[in-house]
């Protein structure tokens, strides 16, 4: 018969405090995409960004908005794309956080109570609780002319002390990943061909 033992933990705040300092042991972040498969992205040349963006606060931009155009500017640039006071698509992201909650089963060895042979020491189960923060990033781009979502891109990852210590990095790298997965490729030229 199975021996099993829970632990169980108590706290929030010290369950948090620990998954911030053992932040090193985070999985990596998590990136998904999706596409308008009937649009052709060859043919889109300008973009800009939403006038309200969702990273914005009231009445001013955002720390994390300005970091965020940077990055994408950058990201579009090297896909042949240009800002434009008229563009053709454009772009908007967003920011948010969840409180999760991960339970496993490791191995242990102790003195367990058995109901039908009193207590005796062996190898066992143990239940460990851990709570920490999610952050994910969200980007889009709207077709204009067509007033339709042609491309997301999302990106979720936890979030340590390290990512808290360093927004304005952590952001760009998360923009990076999202951008692996857009229509057009960076380093290629964003030209559409005619056929005559």
């Amino acid at each position: 018969m199975k021996q099993y033992k829970v632990n169980k933990i108590r706290g929030t705040v010290a369950l948090l405090a620990t998954g911030l300092i053992l932040g090193g042991c985070a999985s990596s972040p998590s990136t998904f995409s999706a596409a308008d498969q009937s649009v052709d992205f060859n043919q889109y040349k300008t973009y800009a960004f939403m006038q309200d963006l969702s990273t914005d606060q009231r009445g001013y931009q955002s720390l994390e908005s300005t970091y965020l155009k940077d990055s994408v500017a950058r990201e579009m640039e090297q896909r042949g794309f240009r800002q434009s006071p008229t563009p053709e698509l454009l772009i908007n992201f967003s920011i948010d956080s969840e409180e999760k909650v991960r339970s496993r089963s490791v191995p242990s060895s102790g003195l367990y109570v058995d109901p039908f042979y009193g207590y005796s020491y062996g190898v066992g189960y143990e239940t460990r609780i851990d709570q920490y923060t999610e952050g994910r990033l969200n980007i889009v781009a709207v077709d204009v002319e067509g007033q339709r979502l042609v491309w997301e891109g999302t990106t979720k990852g936890r979030i340590t002390a390290k990512v808290a210590a360093n927004i304005e990095g952590t952001l760009d790298e998360a923009v990076s990943e999202v951008f692996k997965q857009f229509p057009v490729t960076a380093g290629v030229a964003n030209i559409s061909y005619s056929q005559h």
